[in-house]
């Protein structure tokens, strides 16, 4: 489902404010609250957003929201943490990229890298890069998962494990406050386990969204990784766990407000 810019206004109000109410979204947009209604069920039909009465709620993390509308969520956040993953990987690399739509974005900032070899359990990813005759792209196999185009189960673990490569770059679905990186599905979680073991240097890529989230299985801690990119980081602990354990905080936010700073 694709949303109208309407909609996305105030998919990132309820976000910001944790919720949103149809009398004061139609005063905002100037529309009439049958509008704003239909609005906010298209959001909900798409578990961008969850309903309650007289408006609705942002998710609280207990679900997985669709692809289409994580797609949605933060898309120009998720832009930025792509850039500035691409910039950390060299041409004549070799790299895993797994399920995600930040790691998709990764993959859409790469396309004008040479001599990649880009190995994938993300159909998304490797659909994209296929057609560029200076990147490589191989894919695993396993269950494809029909809501997002993911590879997962044991013939995809078995398939990573062949391989050790330069750098994996990483999505998740939550981040604790404790630093657990965690997900929905036991499959994905392994196969991302797989990636994070053999890789030299892991690249964590995730909005700042995934702090208000939760999700049941543990992927690992963000210890083990080398580099986090994100938004902004509102989390205190995951700022002194990232120093403690020598991970390299990339905040893109911060870099474009230095750039407004010295215009």
């Amino acid at each position: 489902m694709l949303f109208t810019s309407r909609q996305m206004e105030i998919m990132a109000l309820a976000k910001a404010e944790g919720r949103v109410l149809v009398d004061e979204l139609a005063t905002r947009f100037a529309v009439t609250p049958q509008t704003i209604r239909k609005d906010l069920n298209d959001l909900c039909d798409g578990k961008a957003l969850t309903r309650i009465h007289g408006g609705a709620i942002f998710p609280s993390g207990n679900e997985n929201v669709k692809y289409e509308a994580r797609r949605s969520i933060a898309a120009p956040e998720k832009q930025a943490i792509g850039r500035a993953a691409a910039a950390l990987i060299p041409d004549n690399s070799s790299l895993f990229i797994n399920i995600g739509t930040t790691t998709e974005a990764v993959g859409e900032a790469l396309v004008d890298h040479r001599e990649l070899m880009v190995i994938t359990n993300n159909i998304n990813v490797a659909n994209r890069l296929r057609v560029f005759p200076s990147i490589e792209v191989v894919i695993a196999g396993g269950v494809v998962r029909g809501s997002d185009g993911g590879i997962v189960g044991e013939a995809a673990v078995d398939f990573i494990r062949q391989f050790k490569v330069d750098f994996a770059v990483i999505g998740v679905s939550a981040i604790d406050e404790d630093g657990a990186l965690l997900d929905f599905d036991y499959r994905e979680v392994k196969v991302a386990q797989a990636i994070i073991a053999n890789a030299r240097h892991v690249i964590l890529v995730s909005d700042a969204s995934k702090f208000e989230r939760t999700a049941p299985v543990r992927i690992g801690h963000i210890s083990q990784v080398h580099t986090f990119i994100t938004d902004h980081c509102p989390v205190d602990s995951i700022r002194r766990i990232c120093a403690e354990s020598d991970v390299h905080l990339v905040e893109t936010q911060s870099q474009q407000d230095d750039v407004d700073d010295s215009r």
